[in-house]
């Protein structure tokens, strides 16, 4: 939702002789260089090859390899992370990215004495979410509503609604609801100036 295109779309709109009108200008103007930043390193990335959607916020990520492997959808959160992209990396909708995460599409055979680059794709479903300072391994499918804890490392696929935590990730007997109404990017303070003042 960084996008000035769709904020300015979308934005709350109030009487010029009310407070409320007032306020919202004065927190726009105000997170203003930080918008113009955010749609800088959107912009940036999309030049780059990376299929990003326009409603996706996306912060100082790192991308090595070929950015042209990395997909992104709507309403999806990703903060501070690292991206190895020997293989694609598929982010879906309303995802949340937390601070700190590596994902991983590459690796080597331990076991193989010439220590062969081994690589694998990682899918991440609508709804998830990844704990901050997360490593995601590669070939991992991380199925919708899933939830990966705080430093946790994940090695092996989830399947909807599981939740893992600890290194090696250990997946908890509890699962995550299946069905979801909420948007990530609507809980960052430049979203919130615009569409709700």
């Amino acid at each position: 939702m960084a996008s000035i295109t769709y904020l300015w779309a979308n934005r709350a709109k109030f009487s010029p002789t009310s407070i409320n009108f007032y306020r919202a200008w004065g927190k726009r103007f105000f997170l203003l260089p930080d918008l113009i930043k955010k749609n800088y390193r959107l912009l940036k990335l999309k030049r780059l090859g990376a299929n990003i959607n326009g409603k996706a916020e996306i912060g100082e990520i790192t991308l090595t390899g070929n950015n042209k492997l990395l997909s992104v959808g709507a309403f999806s959160f990703l903060g501070k992370i690292n991206c190895a992209l020997h293989e694609k990396i598929t982010i879906g909708n309303n995802v949340c990215i937390s601070d700190g995460v590596t994902m991983l599409t590459g690796s080597h055979d331990i076991f193989d004495p010439k220590w062969p680059h081994k690589k694998g794709s990682i899918i991440v479903d609508d709804y998830v979410w990844i704990g901050t300072e997360a490593t995601i391994l590669p070939g991992v499918h991380l199925e919708r509503g899933s939830v990966v804890g705080a430093r946790a490392v994940v090695s092996k696929s989830l399947k909807p609604g599981e939740i893992v935590v600890g290194n090696p990730a250990k997946i908890l007997t509890k699962k995550r609801l299946i069905e979801f109404k909420y948007n990530p990017c609507e809980f960052l303070a430049n979203n919130k100036a615009w569409l709700i003042g």
